[in-house]
């Protein structure tokens, strides 16, 4: 008597989880099309959208061996949510990339290059990084490459940047968004292209950063390629040490999770802003267009989905996995996209981290259709 209480006890504490699991996916699901810019909190819960389909996928499991008649409650909910299960995960194994490229293509490279600051501590190692960065963006044989958290300094010859690539690609579009020391320090997003730029221009944002564009010539064709990079989160060390806190259990936890909240629904909203700027501009746009940069958020965001709208994500046409681009803090993290429109065809895309960066370098090569 005490083991069939004790059965059904279970069954119904695993049915009452697996519910509300269910009825937390399903909000999530509705966080595409709630901008955050006008209520934040949904956006909260795209974070999370990965974690839950693959607790729903071992609910069904259970209750496949259990009690079958509850294995559709979750299979429902997960099938109500195909288009965040859909651009979470990759599904083409054995791709591979050849980087032996056909002159029909372009191949365009997306990096974050975090300063050229490396992520080691040492002092000779972060002198270096500058060069190896070049290195291997002049070795993948880029036509185009897009580059955020890019700086130069025309005073001092260890921090022009610039140089290092004006060699090879003789037309850059730069932001410049910030500047130091009377202007000869400048920092923001830049268009590197082997093929003339024809036209070029920003969109400032309410706050920081731009979003560029530069019109590019090959051949007899004009194509749009814009750059970004969307407000992050702006943790800095004392925030990952709050993370640590929160993780812990800390006393401090309160006022940890506190200041790492508010961070977070910041950057939400403005990235919220934010998207419906390269929305605009992205409709606006009287060529093909390529859209390439740092979105600070997952795919299962409204900033995500309200930028891609029916514009293909080269990583899901190409690549396997979940393709986390973000090296620090969580496994799910694909925050860097490259998105092309439909009038390109994704011959490949590969994801490269040369630990240069805290973020992987995207490559892709696309060919456009005529």
């Amino acid at each position: 008597m005490a083991k069939s209480f004790l059965r059904r006890a279970f069954k119904s504490f695993s049915l009452s989880i697996t519910i509300f699991l269910c009825i937390l996916f399903l909000i999530a699901c509705l966080s595409p099309y709630i901008n955050p810019a006008n209520w934040w909190p949904f956006a909260f819960t795209g974070l999370i959208v990965p974690y839950l389909i693959v607790l729903l996928f071992f609910a069904a499991i259970f209750w496949l061996i259990a009690r079958p008649v509850y294995v559709w409650i979750p299979l429902i909910s997960l099938a109500f949510g195909w288009q965040q299960i859909e651009v979470v995960f990759a599904w083409h194994a054995g791709s591979g990339f050849n980087k032996k490229k056909n002159a029909q293509n372009v191949r365009i490279v997306d990096w974050n290059v975090r300063s050229f600051n490396g992520i080691s501590n040492n002092v000779e190692s972060k002198r270096l990084v500058r060069n190896e960065i070049a290195e291997i963006i002049l070795k993948i044989q880029a036509d185009i490459v897009c580059m955020q958290e890019f700086n130069n300094s025309t005073e001092r010859e260890n921090a022009d940047n610039i140089s290092l690539f004006s060699k090879s690609f003789p037309y850059y579009y730069f932001s410049k968004d910030y500047l130091r020391n009377n202007g000869s320090y400048q920092s923001g997003s830049i268009i590197f292209s082997k093929y003339p730029i024809i036209d070029s221009g920003k969109t400032k944002f309410p706050v920081a950063e731009s979003l560029i564009y530069a019109d590019i010539l090959k051949g007899d064709d004009t194509i749009r390629i814009f750059n970004t990079h969307l407000q992050s989160f702006k943790f800095k060390k004392e925030d990952y040490a709050d993370i640590e806190k929160i993780k812990d259990q800390d006393d401090a936890t309160g006022n940890a999770s506190k200041n790492i909240f508010n961070k977070m629904k910041m950057a939400f909203t403005r990235r919220g802003v934010q998207s419906d700027i390269v929305r605009n501009q992205r409709d606006l746009s009287p060529h093909p267009g390529i859209i390439a940069g740092d979105f600070n958020d997952v795919p299962n965001s409204f900033t995500y989905f309200n930028i891609k709208g029916n514009w293909q994500d080269c990583f899901l046409k190409k690549d396997f996995g979940i393709g986390r681009t973000y090296l620090s803090l969580a496994p799910t993290l694909r925050i860097d996209y490259i998105l092309a429109e439909k009038l390109f065809t994704v011959k490949q895309f590969d994801m490269v981290d040369e630990d240069l960066s805290d973020h992987m370098m995207l490559v892709t090569d696309l060919r456009l259709n005529k």
